[in-house]
């Protein structure tokens, strides 16, 4: 009976010490093997398997690495040189700190990306030279609300987006430039060089993926849905956008725009051509009507001194 006594109190032990060690991440839900060290949780990014802290945001590079991992087991003027995430996910690659290499393939087919992992070359073969990763300064978020009887509140809605992307996503407010409110779309700024940018601060990058993430209902917190409710009324989203503004301006040529951006330029094109004809041949005209009044004058002119 004593050997059993002696095993059965070592399980417990052992029980015990399992879980002491064992941990919840709740900023991530995409982790493994997850355990206490120095009373601090850490674990297993799924898909990379990078050990991830999870007292702060884990980086967009692998939260996209895990998406890919899991999904195959089971109104403003924006600034000329902002663009749109057209690709959507793909399996990046990640440097060992978490961040996006600067040159992404797919088989064949390369590119390069910015530190938010959104292309910003066209699509090449792997000969590609991406010198560095170029890094994103100025996230816009764009959301439209549901339809409603009254507009929110102005100053209501941007005090709760400021203080909920400050407290939630861990993002000094200083990076938070701008919330505006333009009936029903709402637009937040997001600036951050990385001059600015002190070790340990959250990136603006992560923090716009897991905000987009929280707005389409797809959160990456576990168990901690985003609750969007101003003056105790619930906001309905029903679109976001988001445009990204890199510090160098992205190379995309002719070939990569959308067919809507071409039609805009060949009717561009077309209408200033068009233009120049027009003032050609109104010129032309004129100049013809010129020579044959002076024509009719000197016939005049020679009639009266005959």
């Amino acid at each position: 009976m004593e050997p059993l006594r002696g095993a059965a109190l070592l399980l417990l032990l052992c029980a015990a010490a399992c879980a002491q060690n064992d941990c919840v991440c709740e900023k991530n839900k995409r982790v493994t093997d997850c355990v206490l060290a120095n009373g601090v949780c850490q674990c297993s990014s799924i898909g990379s398997g990078v050990t991830v802290t999870c007292d702060t945001l884990t980086s967009k590079c692998l939260l996209m690495k895990a998406e890919v991992k899991s999904t195959k087991s089971g109104r403003r003027e924006k600034p000329k040189d902002a663009f749109e995430d057209t690709d959507g996910l793909y399996d990046p690659e990640c440097e060992n700190n978490g961040v996006f290499k600067a040159k992404q393939c797919n088989g064949t087919t390369c590119w390069c990306v910015n530190t938010a992992g959104v292309r910003r070359t066209d699509k090449h073969d792997t000969d590609l030279k991406c010198n560095k990763l170029v890094r994103t300064t100025w996230i816009i978020i764009e959301m439209k609300h549901a339809e409603r009887e009254t507009p929110i509140n102005p100053e209501s809605l941007k005090k709760f987006f400021k203080e909920t992307i400050s407290r939630r996503y861990m993002l000094n407010g200083r990076y938070i430039a701008n919330v505006v409110y333009e009936n029903p779309y709402i637009t937040i700024d997001l600036k951050q060089n990385s001059s600015e940018k002190s070790a340990g601060e959250v990136d603006i990058a992560d923090v716009a993926y897991y905000f987009e993430k929280d707005v389409k209902g797809d959160s990456i917190f576990l168990n901690d849905r985003l609750n969007v409710s101003i003056d105790n009324e619930v906001v309905h989203l029903e679109k976001t956008v988001v445009y990204y503004v890199d510090e160098i301006a992205p190379e995309f040529s002719m070939k990569s725009l959308t067919p809507g951006v071409i039609a805009v330029i060949v009717i561009v094109i077309v209408a200033i051509v068009a233009g120049i004809v027009v003032l050609v041949l109104t010129r032309r005209k004129k100049g013809k009507y010129v020579k044959a009044e002076v024509k009719e004058m000197n016939e005049m002119h020679r009639g009266l001194n005959a």
